[in-house]
């Protein structure tokens, strides 16, 4: 896989992929505005499966999990513009504001549908990229404008980016049945749930009365049976969206749990 990263400082990059497609599994530790320049990324969520392509503007909230499939289309790598609108600048920019969040218990990945504002901003970075010596605080300057470009078009990103709370403890069962299929470490799983890792074994195992790993493969081939049998997805399709790291491994773990491979079902 060609991939070639070029930063104007941590928080704003142009990223490109130009060899095949690139999965991975990700937890948002930071809100993420993304803009695309060529290419489409799939985002699977709990929620849904999220479908993005040339020209899209969109802002994936922090403390999500979800799966990125990104491609090449059309001839095209896979480029985007990444800004990271991390707490700390968050926190000094609503620091003179009198704004007082509503709470949400869940964020979901807001679309802004090639707004011009937007589009403005991120494609005046493009230029930067390629200087060795840039202006003093461009990259603070141009997150300061992102974040008011957004509150301006959309009056309810307050709720979303000046809710500073971290993960408070959450109903562990309901949250693994939504999020089985991403494939996070446990400490992370953890902390998402308002646990240290060795709480959250001792309540999993209370809970399922298993492994976490026993569970979310069990969980994760189940529903690729059920994609596959009634929503006539290819395998390859199926076998990512619902956490395996690669075909054979998924197709192996399939036989050996339903007697049969996932391609029979297709």
């Amino acid at each position: 896989m060609e991939f070639e990263a070029k930063y104007i400082s941590p928080d704003i990059k142009l990223s490109c992929y130009s060899d095949g497609f690139f999965k991975s599994d990700i937890m948002f530790d930071q809100h993420m505005l993304v803009w695309f320049i060529s290419g489409e990324t799939k985002i699977v969520q709990a929620d849904g499966v999220h479908l993005f392509k040339k020209g899209d503007i969109f802002l994936i909230p922090r403390n999500q999990l979800a799966t990125i499939i990104n491609y090449p289309k059309d001839g095209q790598p896979h480029k985007t513009v990444v800004m990271h609108l991390s707490t700390a600048k968050l926190r000094e920019f609503y620091a003179g504001l009198d704004v007082k969040p509503k709470t949400i218990t869940h964020s979901q990945i807001k679309h802004y549908n090639n707004h011009p504002l937007l589009e403005s901003c991120l494609s005046s970075l493009i230029p930067y990229f390629d200087m060795k010596e840039l202006p003093e605080n461009i990259a603070a300057l141009k997150i300061t404008e992102a974040i008011s470009i957004l509150r301006t078009i959309d009056k309810n990103i307050d709720d979303v980016l000046a809710n500073f709370e971290e993960p408070g403890k959450i109903d562990l069962v309901s949250f693994m049945e939504r999020n089985f299929m991403f494939n996070m470490s446990l400490d992370k799983i953890g902390y998402l749930t308002g646990r240290s890792l060795s709480t959250f074994n001792r309540d999993f195992r209370k809970y399922f009365n298993t492994t976490p790993q026993k569970w979310l493969t069990r969980k994760r081939l189940e529903l690729a049976h059920y994609q596959l049998t009634n929503n006539q997805k290819k395998t390859i399709d199926v076998c990512y969206e619902v956490g395996f790291e690669n075909l054979s491994h998924f197709s192996h773990a399939f036989k050996k749990q339903f007697g049969y491979s996932p391609t029979s079902l297709t």
